[in-house]
This record gives C-alpha cells, structure tokens and sequence, in this order.
C-alpha cells in the first residue's frame, strides 16, 4: 500500500476496480483546511481521462506493470501473434490492445505493457514512429500548393490511407508518426 506522498508521473494504481496510469499530479497545501492531492488518471483499458482529488495521506493500492519488447510476426485467425525476442516464446494477442493497429507491418519491434502479477496483457504500443513505404497516392498537380492545405491522401503499405504532402509519390518511403497517425517526413533510400 502506497500512499499520496508517494505518487509521480507514470505510476500505475488501482482505483474504482479499474487501471489507471497517473498523468499528472499536484501536491495543494491550501491556507485553511488539510493537504491534498488533485491528479489526472488515465484508464489503461479505455484510455479515458478523469481528473480526481485524494485526501493527503489517503492510502493507494500500486499495481506493478512491465513494458516487455516483443516482435509481431503474422495475424491469423487466434489474433496477432508476438515473440519475445530472448526467450523465443511466441503467443497471441487481440487486436484491440494494439495502438493504431493500421500501422503494425510483420517484423516490427512492438512493447507490450503486462500486469505482473496476474501476467495479463494491457496493451500493446508501437514505436513513436515507423517507416512505411507509399502503395498509391495521386500525383501532385504543379502549382496546387495556393489552397490553405497541400495535402493529398495516400495509401500505405498495410493499406492504412493518411495524409501527405503533394510533392509525396508512389513507391516513396515515409515516417510516420504512430502516436497520431500523421506524416513527418520522406525517408531517403
């Protein structure tokens, strides 16, 4: 049992029967009245935000979780399947614990967040970027940057349509950042 003077950034408690990641806190030690707590708390499983106030010394149950390294190697009709690249030990995962599920290529090195006590997965994060080659995109016309947004859609490798800028082609390969599905830059070959 952890208690309010022991809350930081990042810190995975257990509250109203649920997970919840705490985003940010702030000790308040107001002029008239006792200390408290306000923080923001995230849910691991619908990834909604709330903010909640606890009383200073007001006991909080911590719940330990892991960030594992995991390579995905092929979806089937179980799920998407994973190997831990040390041990060899592959299993499946469903497809709703991974973030931005559209952007997941055979190969890629993912980090699945475990609750350790129970070995359950909570849910599975891309790297903060991945580079994806560009399947279809229509050309750019000369001259077409006048309009407030030169951007075009495109199709990528997994079949995933973003947008990018108009000087982007077909066969281009592209970063893209994971966390909001957006172009950052063309890579060089």
């Amino acid at each position: 049992m952890a208690s309010t003077s022991d809350i930081r950034n990042g810190m995975c408690i257990e509250f109203n029967n649920n997970l919840f990641t705490i985003v940010s806190f702030q000790h308040v030690k107001p002029g008239k009245g006792p200390a408290f707590v306000r923080t923001k708390l995230k849910n691991i499983t619908t990834g909604k935000v709330i903010d909640n106030t606890f009383s200073s010394g007001h006991k909080i149950n911590e719940t330990r979780i892991e960030r594992r390294t995991y390579q995905f190697l092929y979806k089937d009709d179980m799920g998407y399947n994973l190997m831990h690249m040390e041990t060899y030990e592959q299993f499946s995962i469903d497809g709703n614990l991974i973030n931005n599920l559209e952007l997941l290529k055979d190969g890629e090195m993912v980090e699945l967040v475990v609750h350790v006590d129970t070995e359950t997965p909570l849910y599975c994060e891309l790297p903060v970027s991945v580079v994806m080659e560009v399947t279809y995109t229509e050309p750019g016309v000369k001259g077409d940057t006048s309009s407030s947004s030169s951007l075009k859609q495109s199709t990528i490798e997994t079949g995933a349509t973003i947008m990018v800028p108009l000087f982007v082609n077909t066969g281009d390969k592209i970063r893209i950042d994971t966390r909001d599905t957006s172009y950052m830059e063309r890579v060089k070959a």
